[in-house]
């Protein structure tokens, strides 16, 4: 469906700048195209702490994994977006959503800020690129990530994004997924070819880290016998040709890779050689 380069994010979440910039170099150096901050109120805050990777390094993408609209004022999100592309020469994409139901809980108890209902939320994330659009001015462009999970939140993305995450839960099959990817690419019309679409891997091998089981709300038997698309398992062959297999099927050829798997999952990026293009 898709010959577009492979391109492969880490996501990370250290506690400390020695941690941070360790997990910075290691992206760069084992070639990887991006490293990702989640917006988790258990982590630094992304903004600042993507401007002291963008200092370490020279090649690697930086992003968002992505911000919680309703956590900020869409003036504000732009506007940080918009400095951290400038400072970082070109480096830095903003990944938006409305925000997963934890960060939502959290915002409520640590920040006491009342979200509003999911369309409201989904304005949020539709004012923040408008705004970010009009900071950027007609000689900038910085790409655009859309968390995008039902159908109001896929026409948006449809419309605005630059690159997509389809928001679905971990048993999501194969057809269910290329379906969905296709319907964006035709209601986007002629910008359609042009999305780039991007998946999460949250296990490498076959053990889940206790966080993921939990995140993911299942164990790692249950995955593996519903063949999940969570997963890639086995010599790093097989994950490449699997990815070959996913991307041909669904035309998803960007995935993240949480940090705790970074060298293990290396082997891979050089047997698909994937890109690390300034987009």
């Amino acid at each position: 469906m898709t010959d577009k380069a492979f391109e492969f994010a880490v996501i990370a979440a250290p506690k400390d700048r020695k941690q941070w910039l360790e997990a910075a170099r290691q992206a760069e150096d084992l070639g990887y195209t991006s490293l990702l901050s989640s917006d988790v109120l258990t982590a630094p805050s992304p903004f600042p702490a993507l401007a002291v990777a963008a200092g370490a390094t020279t090649t690697l993408r930086l992003g968002t994994w992505v911000i919680a609209a309703p956590l900020r004022g869409p003036r504000m999100t732009a506007w940080d977006a918009h400095t951290l592309s400038v400072l970082s020469g070109g480096r830095f994409d903003l990944g938006v959503g409305t925000g997963m139901p934890f960060v939502l809980e959290d915002a409520k108890k640590l920040l006491g800020l009342t979200p509003g209902s999911a369309a409201q939320r989904l304005t949020q994330v539709e004012q923040t690129i408008d705004e970010l659009r009009a900071l950027d001015g007609a000689d900038g462009h910085t790409p655009v990530l859309i968390a995008a999970g039902g159908p109001r939140a896929r026409a948006l993305a449809a419309a605005k994004a630059d690159r997509i995450t389809v928001a679905s839960g971990p048993f999501t099959t194969r057809d269910e997924i290329a379906a969905l990817v296709a319907r964006i690419r035709e209601q986007a019309g002629e910008r359609g070819a042009d999305l780039e679409f991007v998946a999460p891997i949250y296990v490498i091998g076959d053990e889940a880290p206790p966080q993921i089981s939990r995140l993911l709300r299942t164990d790692m038997r249950t995955l593996v016998e519903r063949d999940s698309l969570s997963i890639l398992r086995g010599t790093a062959r097989d994950m490449a040709d699997e990815l070959l297999r996913r991307r041909e099927r669904s035309g998803i050829s960007s995935f993240t890779i949480n940090a705790v798997f970074a060298e293990q999952f290396a082997p891979v990026l050089d047997l698909l050689g994937a890109s690390r293009a300034v987009r």
